[in-house]
């Protein structure tokens, strides 16, 4: 069974994400089936302008398939795990590379995966429905799929209060900091698809577009907070937030994650702020062989998915605990 429905009219070549019961998380079908689509397409005169929607107004893509990967982490089968994962940011350098323009229309939830087939893509569409994560800290897991690329790219500390805390954005966060193009109101979503279906000029269906809601994002504290590389500089200058907050509940959220992730997050977007999208999928892709095999993985992803109890035991439970030799081990290999 495909769970990838596509179809080709009017130029347009339509990608529909159909595995509804899993908020379209990418199984290796589905990126497989993707890739194959994408370099068709990519050749194929006839196709002007490639379309990705999502079949369930849930969701456009919760993300990767990872129950399958910790159970190949329990396996020890690190050849699948290696598989799954080159080939998914093989797939998201296709898109960022693709030669035609690439839309991405995003309703509901989009996280970690999601993200890698539509943020790198040229036009990303959003409503007021759209929710946008990069939450693998808490799963003892980091953003990936060249999410250490684009989130240091972002206005300041803002990618490194994503990728360490899991924080959740509308559709109008997301095009305030730039990770989405043009904000559509849902009830007018499945009108501005058909215009595209249609082969109407992009120019022409995005020109007359309202200016998206006000965000309710604070640029200001993220930035007084999170313009840092050091984990535990940003955490000391929340905990020192008293009364605040906001800074509070991100000081929760970070208790929340793996401590070893939070270390490799920020060593990773900070490598990625001087890096291509190339060498940041490479290094990503090594170090997800390495973090995979740990135990806090395979434990946060039984909180998070399987158990759904919420209560990881990370090991070790706290970011002085820490061997930095294990974060550069992870990071680089060495």
């Amino acid at each position: 069974m495909s769970y990838i429905r596509s179809s080709l009219a009017n130029g347009v070549g339509e990608i529909v994400l159909d595995r509804p019961k899993a908020l379209n998380a990418l199984d290796q079908t589905m990126i497989d089936d993707m890739t194959d689509l994408l370099r068709r397409w990519a050749d194929d005169d006839t196709v002007e302008t490639v379309l990705v929607t999502s079949g369930s107004e849930r969701a456009f893509c919760a993300g990767g398939d990872i129950r399958a990967i910790r159970d190949n982490a329990l396996a020890a089968d690190a050849a699948a795990i290696t598989k799954y994962f080159g080939s998914e940011y093989e797939l998201d350098q296709l898109v960022a590379d693709f030669p035609k323009p690439y839309v991405s229309m995003i309703n509901g939830a989009a996280m970690g995966g999601g993200l890698g087939i539509s943020v790198h893509g040229e036009v990303r569409v959003v409503t007021e429905s759209t929710m946008m994560a990069m939450p693998e800290t808490a799963i003892g897991f980091f953003p990936d799929v060249g999410a250490t690329y684009f989130l240091p790219r972002l206005p300041a500390g803002v990618g490194m209060w994503l990728g360490l805390t899991g924080s959740r954005i509308s559709g109008a966060d997301a095009v305030a900091v730039g990770m989405a193009t043009h904000f559509v109101p849902a009830d007018d979503f499945g009108t501005v698809a058909d215009r595209i279906r249609s082969g109407a000029p992009l120019p022409e269906v995005f020109g007359d577009l309202a200016a998206p809601p006000s965000s309710d994002l604070r640029p200001s504290a993220i930035a007084e907070y999170f313009d840092d590389t050091s984990v535990a500089g940003v955490v000391g200058g929340l905990q020192g937030a008293v009364g605040d907050e906001w800074a509070q509940s991100m000081v929760t959220a970070l208790r929340a994650a793996s401590p070893t992730s939070l270390l490799v997050t920020a060593a990773l977007i900070e490598a990625g702020e001087r890096s291509t999208l190339a060498e940041c999928f490479e290094r990503e892709l090594h170090a997800a062989e390495r973090i995979c095999a740990t135990p806090d993985f395979a434990e946060g992803v039984r909180a998070v998915l399987v158990d759904k109890d919420r209560n990881p035991s990370f090991m070790p439970a706290s970011l002085e605990d820490v061997d930095p030799h294990e974060v550069v081990r992870i990071v680089t290999g060495s």
